[in-house]
């Protein structure tokens, strides 16, 4: 059964209860593929309510909302359903997130690669609003996930030409080469697509991944070429200095 199948049920369990919060109660623990409907409709739903975070829903977030499943043409009515149930439903997004939290509970990676996500809509619009990171920030304490976790996740979401190499990678400055390489490593195994759909995230969040990676990878590479540069600076300083 594709995850398309699955959210199909959801979305018709959501109509029939006219709550979100109502369909991610009734997951049931040992369903098969329980993780994946959970982590989509947490998603959508919690995308929903973001989306207005920051007064408006505009066309790019729902647009991102579409990349991040790489929703088929004719699944986008079930998707739209629970999208727009999520909007109206006048529970807020804290019980989403709570509840969420609380069927994930030990699968804290699942939980960031919700959080990913949801960063992934906020920015559709080429602006993470102010509203958008503290409704992030709040989603995050929920799931249980610490402000140094959360602040590592942000800054791989901010204009690149912005992005602290360090901050993205999790590390301090003054990690050495040996560790840095090992750490660096470390993160793209962990994210690394197969390892994403095992721990639960549907293999239509690849996307998702790919950008994480990029990141990722873009990080290691800054902190590098920055580190060769340093050497060569300090070279060159000490030949003139023999020159001299």
């Amino acid at each position: 059964m594709t995850i398309w199948e699955k959210l199909a049920g959801a979305t018709a369990e959501s109509l029939k209860a006219g709550s979100i919060g109502a369909v991610l109660g009734s997951v049931n623990g040992k369903e098969a593929g329980k993780d994946q409907v959970a982590f989509t409709v947490g998603v959508i739903a919690l995308g929903a309510k973001m989306a207005k975070a920051d007064g408006v829903v505009t066309r790019d977030e729902v647009n991102a909302l579409k990349k991040v499943f790489k929703i088929p043409a004719g699944e986008m009515k079930n998707v739209a359903n629970i999208f727009n149930l999520a909007k109206q439903d006048v529970i807020g997004y804290q019980a989403y997130a709570e509840q969420l939290a609380a069927m994930l509970k030990g699968n804290r990676r699942l939980l960031e690669d919700v959080l990913e996500g949801l960063f992934h809509i906020a920015k559709a619009d080429q602006v993470l609003h102010a509203r958008e990171v503290e409704f992030l920030a709040e989603v995050a304490k929920r799931f249980g996930i610490t402000k140094t976790a959360f602040s590592h996740i942000k800054a791989r979401h901010v204009v690149v030409t912005k992005r602290d190499p360090y901050e993205v990678l999790g590390v301090k400055a003054s990690i050495g080469k040996d560790e840095l390489k090992s750490h660096y490593h470390r993160l793209v195994a962990e994210n690394h697509p197969d390892k994403l759909i095992a721990r639960g995230v549907p293999k239509e969040f690849v996307a998702i991944a790919t950008e994480k990676l990029a990141a990722i990878n873009e990080a290691y590479a800054q902190i590098a070429n920055e580190r060769v540069d340093v050497v060569e600076q300090f070279d060159a300083a000490w030949r003139r200095r023999g020159a001299d």
